[in-house]
């Protein structure tokens, strides 16, 4: 099994390697309570193409040690980085969903983008959910606090509840379809996450503002947000980073939901194939700020 141990603090952490070792680098960077075996529809295919897929399970997560500390954005962000430098990967595209694309831009404004080509935020976090000055339609920091206690009373009747599938799927929305059995799956997988990890992770993304980090990125930024996502609601993640971001792409899913890569599945590999195709003298420069058309 592929590990490497964490700069943070020695803890063991695993990735899986997809692909051959000299392909275009895509590294993956699940969302919250799930390990690299969520992206199994956009690794399989783009590793089958030439891609190499690279996929981290965040501690406490999928087969990583069960640690109790470094669910701090900080960390997390090492982490993520210490992948990179373990694999000495180059020319990388990192992609990430929901509290994934905060660790994405904490690891560029926290080491820079020697290795980093691109990035993609899919149904991101980023630049934060809470409410800061920044972000006055964001929900209460301790609104969500309270949520995260009632969380932890049950976590596994959380996850299997019919609402809480339906609003992740957006699946009241036309052609968004998703089997039970796979639904299961995904519960049993989320159950895999420790209590610890879930937890903390919840804490996290509570304090979240990366509106000035986000400003600052210095690479081609693909986001990809679904217009009914009620995890990270477009108007005040999506479209807010990709009017932030200097050189970002807006890619907006029609009905869809936070579980877009699952739904949307196919739509979601043509779009990450089309962006890492891309050469940089090939897109657009940045607009002025303030210019509608950077978005």
């Amino acid at each position: 099994m592929p590990y490497f141990t964490s700069p943070v603090d020695g803890a063991r952490l695993h990735y899986s390697d997809y692909g051959p070792s000299d392909g275009p680098v895509a590294v993956f960077v699940a969302g919250a309570y799930l390990g690299g075996e969520m992206w199994e529809y956009q690794t399989l295919p783009l590793a089958g193409e030439g891609y190499r897929c690279v996929g981290l399970d965040r501690r406490g997560h999928g087969r990583s040690d069960d640690v109790w500390s470094g669910y701090d954005l900080d960390s997390l962000a090492d982490d993520l980085h210490g992948l990179l430098d373990h694999l000495d990967l180059r020319g990388a595209t990192l992609i990430g969903h929901s509290v994934g694309s905060a660790e994405i831009v904490r690891c560029l404004t926290r080491h820079g983008d020697r290795r980093v080509a691109r990035v993609a935020l899919v149904a991101g976090i980023a630049p934060g959910v809470a409410r800061t000055a920044d972000n006055p339609d964001g929900w209460d920091p301790a609104v969500m606090r309270a949520g995260n206690a009632v969380f932890l009373r049950d976590r596994a009747a959380f996850f299997k509840d019919t609402g809480t599938l339906r609003d992740f799927f957006a699946l009241h929305r036309p052609g968004n379809r998703v089997s039970a059995e796979y639904v299961g799956y995904l519960t049993d997988r989320c159950l895999v996450t420790t209590a610890r990890a879930s937890s903390a992770v919840q804490e996290t993304v509570a304090t979240v503002d990366l509106t000035s980090e986000v400003a600052k990125l210095d690479v081609p930024v693909l986001v990809v947000h679904g217009t009914h996502d009620v995890s990270a609601p477009l108007e005040t993640t999506g479209r807010r980073t990709a009017a932030l971001a200097p050189e970002a792409t807006l890619k907006v899913y029609d009905d869809a939901g936070h579980g877009l890569f699952v739904t949307h599945a196919q739509r979601l590999v043509a779009d990450l194939r089309e962006f890492m195709a891309e050469r940089p003298a090939d897109r657009p420069r940045a607009a002025p700020p303030g210019d509608p058309a950077r978005c």
